[in-house]
């Protein structure tokens, strides 16, 4: 290593560190950077050679480039396409034109003849990347607008593959991008990583961000996977695996994986043979049912995720979220990471005040107006005229504040995506192109949506919103919404904790950024109706129902779309399922055939029925609690009630019909009847696995709808039959303070539980004997009554008296401050509200403080 790094030609990869970039390129200073420090803590990164942007500029001065190239874009307007097309493309033709210097195609040959004998063949398959001298800045983010050559063998293949990528500096992207950024194009040099291919056509290839991409939660992993090498996941054909794990019980030495979701991998792109360098093949159905990593390797990449990110803040003295791509050797059947570059998008923000969009129009009517739904990506609302395009050649028809609608984008679509008010693609997924793109401009996008193109008509005024999680909706006309701007440094800290509602895990990580105290209510309603969809009973005994099907398939009393009648079903049931079933409802038809494909189709990849129910159940609920660790989440239990069960998947044949669901079987009085006692055992199980296989400790659990202190007592012994006991690695189980009895036994229930939330909404309409969906009686309903404000009162003064916490996550304060303010009088503990109620509801109860001395 006696040369002058400087003025090198060519280096080993680890002769060069991050300091290197100006010679060497992101990627490759990376690559080196690595190699030299997190080599030795086990970070595998395959070893190559970089030809330097001296060599770059020596072949451009070699061949008297500079000149002719600057007269070529003299003049250039970037908006003009065509205009930017054609010039781009005579610069590139030139640069491939040209001759190396005979010293310069030497040394390059010389690097992979050693590199071939160190990998103990004669001619090593490389994998030849371009990396700009000015990329992966803190400033600027050239991803993916340079070439990547895979699978080139042979010294002279070599060659070209360099010259190609040396050509690729002046992309029509490229281009735009040194324009748009005020880089002078002779500024910006092109270095090229010649490296080992790691053999991933057999196995399988990713992207990993060590931060929630669309809300800059930081505590998080996101790695995406996908069969064969990377490229189809890159230009957003396939849609990956997305796997999420949680950095800080992973570092206490937890399997902290909080969400694994199965993608669609149907093809991949393998090596090729002879002039093919690679190609695209079918993946298998029985390959696509598995994930392509198992939860070991899983577990593997996000530790390397941390140590590449601790490394990079500790160099830079701040906290660098890192965007890495890595590999899995299907020969060796080993892990490599490939690439590392500092993420752009939310590591540059420094922002106090986050901006909420939320939807104003009523979500029964919106649903009507939805045209398409895909992958949301970021928390945005658009709304504007559609303009879909099939072809580049249609770009000039584009105007500014549109919004673009098309199949797929790669970097070439950059002028036009930069004039969009947001985009709608068919494909791709998180980490496509389009979903880059999106981030880094700030707009809305919808990925993935299978149709986008066919449904919407250019010209159509739509609304795109991402701000109803991670489903991204479409909508037909103008959707009514507000954006709220909150100022966190506006926002005093009260002594009364403020937690908060959730019901979707969607939106955790982004009303995690809030200033709060923890989550006072996890609905797991929310999570069973949205990502599992199937009665629990159904999956439970789906063997029973498959045989059920066969047998009156084989009797010929099933009608050709798949309808029983419920007698029939009576009649042939076995003894097991017949249990389960709800009586009386002889009088309906069931599509039993409907409700089998359903499930096979939902429970696609998992090893069994229970296990879907238990992991989707999991996943859900460790993602809250993820977002607010380690702040108390408090998950309450199923209380969904019969009517609504009974709109689950397989629901029907289990749920009774009752004249009065409001009063009937829910809550308390279903986890301990046999009927239902099983089903309450997965729930069980999904917070086992929350608590100890994640380590989110955080998590505590609160029954619903708990008529006597007799039903608190045969819950927790049902709990406990499932492994889940009160006080175990600490932990607490809360009742809701809902009914008249809860208030008035309270002492007893305070025996048996270790804190009580009020429920205010069902407590009000107990206590005033009304249906609060009745219009007839509604507008006697008031949280604010003071019967119910007396119940209240008693409950906090009984729960202080022994000693146990007392919340509220009813809608009450979220809606009226002063009621809020009321509470803080009694001295409750807690109040959990709406997100969009924290701000406004938090200075009321500051101002209530204030004025009893509590705050200063």
């Amino acid at each position: 290593m006696s040369q002058d790094k400087s003025k090198a030609l060519v280096l080993w990869l680890d002769e060069v560190t991050i300091e290197d970039i100006p010679i060497a390129g992101g990627k490759n200073a990376s690559l080196g950077e690595m190699i030299r420090n997190l080599s030795p803590l086990g970070v595998k990164i395959p070893y190559g050679y970089v030809v330097t942007a001296n060599a770059y500029y020596y072949f451009i001065e070699y061949n008297n480039l500079r000149d002719k190239i600057k007269k070529i874009l003299e003049g250039l307007n970037t908006d003009d396409i065509k205009d930017l097309q054609r010039r781009g493309h005579d610069v590139r033709e030139l640069i491939r034109g040209g001759e190396f210097p005979p010293d310069l195609e030497e040394l390059i040959k010389k690097y992979y003849n050693e590199l071939s004998q160190k990998y103990n063949t004669h001619a090593v398959d490389v994998a030849v990347r371009s990396s700009a001298t000015a990329e992966d800045l803190p400033d600027a983010s050239f991803a993916g607008q340079q070439e990547t050559y895979l699978n080139v063998v042979g010294a002279e293949n070599v060659l070209v593959a360099i010259k190609n990528c040396f050509a690729s500096l002046f992309t029509d992207r490229a281009i735009v991008y040194r324009e748009r950024f005020g880089f002078d194009h002779f500024k910006v040099g092109i270095a090229v990583g010649v490296q080992k291919m790691v053999r991933s056509d057999l196995g399988a290839s990713g992207v990993m961000f060590t931060l929630d991409t669309e809300t800059g939660f930081k505590d998080v992993v996101i790695i995406n996977a996908t069969y064969g090498l990377g490229e189809l996941l890159v230009r957003g054909e396939v849609t990956p695996d997305e796997y999420i794990v949680f950095k800080p019980t992973l570092l206490k030495g937890y399997s902290a994986i909080i969400e694994k979701k199965l993608g669609k991998k149907d093809r991949k792109m393998i090596y090729g043979t002879g002039e093919e360098r690679v190609k695209i093949v079918n993946v298998p159905k029985e390959e696509q049912k598995k994930f392509a990593l198992n939860d070991e390797e899983i577990l593997q990449l996000a530790k390397w995720g941390v140590l590449i990110e601790e490394h990079y803040s500790k160099k830079n003295g701040r906290w660098t979220p890192m965007d890495i791509e890595w590999a899995k050797d299907g020969i060796l059947n080993e892990l490599f990471v490939v690439q590392a570059r500092p993420e752009t998008v939310h590591s540059r923000k420094r922002d106090t005040v986050i901006k909420i969009y939320r939807i104003k129009t009523p979500e029964e009517e919106r649903r009507k107006r939805v045209i398409v739904k895909g992958i949301a990506v970021g928390d945005k609302i658009a709304t504007g005229k559609a303009r879909v395009l099939f072809d580049l050649k249609e770009a000039d028809q584009f105007q500014e504040g549109e919004i673009l609608v098309t199949d797929i984008t790669d970097p070439d679509w950059e002028p036009i995506m930069k004039k969009a008010s947001a985009i709608v693609t068919n494909r791709g997924g998180r980490t496509s192109h389009a979903a880059i793109v999106a981030r880094e401009l700030g707009i809305p996008a919808v990925v993935g949506t299978g149709n986008a193109t066919e449904k919407i008509k250019t010209g159509e005024e739509i609304t795109v919103s991402c701000a109803e999680g991670e489903t991204g909706y479409v909508y037909e006309g103008r959707i009514d919404y507000e954006v709220e701007e909150i100022d966190l440094k506006e926002i005093p800290k009260p002594k009364t904790k403020i937690m908060m509602n959730i019901g979707n895990p969607e939106s955790a990580f982004r009303y995690a950024s809030i200033p709060n105290d923890g989550v006072g209510l996890a609905r797991e309603e929310f999570i069973i109706a949205n990502y599992i969809k199937i009665h629990p009973l159904a999956l439970l005994h789906y063997d029973d129902l498959v045989e059920l099907y066969e047998k009156l398939e084989r009797e010929n009393l099933i009608d050709d779309k798949g309808f029983v009648n419920f007698r029939i079903i009576y009649n042939y049931a076995n003894e097991r399922l017949l249990k389960k079933l709800a009586k009386g409802k002889d009088k309906y038809r069931v599509n039993l055939k409907r409700i089998l494909e359903d499930i096979d189709k939902l429970t696609f990849g998992y090893e069994d029925k229970a296990t879907y129910y238990i992991k989707k159940l999991s996943y859900g609920i460790a993602k809250i609690a993820a977002a607010f660790y380690p702040n108390p989440v408090i998950v309450r239990f199923s209380d969904f009630k019969s009517n609504e069960y009974a709109n689950l998947i397989g629901g029907i044949l289990f749920e009774p019909e009752e004249e009065n669901p409001m009063l009937g079987w829910r809550g308390a009085s279903r986890y301990y009847s046999e009927v239902f006692k099983e089903a309450f055992g997965m729930e069980c199980k999904a917070i086992l696995r929350v608590r100890n296989k994640m380590g989110l400790t955080n998590t505590k659990v609160m029954i619903p709808f708990c008529r006597t202190p007799e039903e608190g007592e045969k819950v927790l012994k049902v709990m406990e039959e499932y492994g889940l006991r009160k006080g175990d690695n600490g932990l607490e189980v809360y009742v809701m303070a809902e009914l008249p009895s809860n208030v008035i036994l309270a002492d007893k229930y305070a025996q048996i539980f270790d804190g009580f939330s009020i429920g205010s909404n069902d407590l009000t309409q107990l206590t005033l004997g009304l249906d609060r969906d009745s219009e007839l009686v509604a507008h006697l309903y008031d949280e604010r009554n003071e019967a119910v404000k007396r119940f209240i009162a008693q409950l906090i003064k009984t729960a202080k008296e022994y000693g146990r916490k007392v919340g509220i996550c009813g809608q009450a304060p979220s809606d009226f401050p002063e009621f809020a303010q009321f509470l803080v009088e009694q001295g409750i503990d807690s109040i959990s509200l709406n997100p969009d109620s924290v701000l406004k509801t938090t200075l009321a109860v500051i101002e209530m403080e204030k004025k009893l001395g509590v705050l200063k």
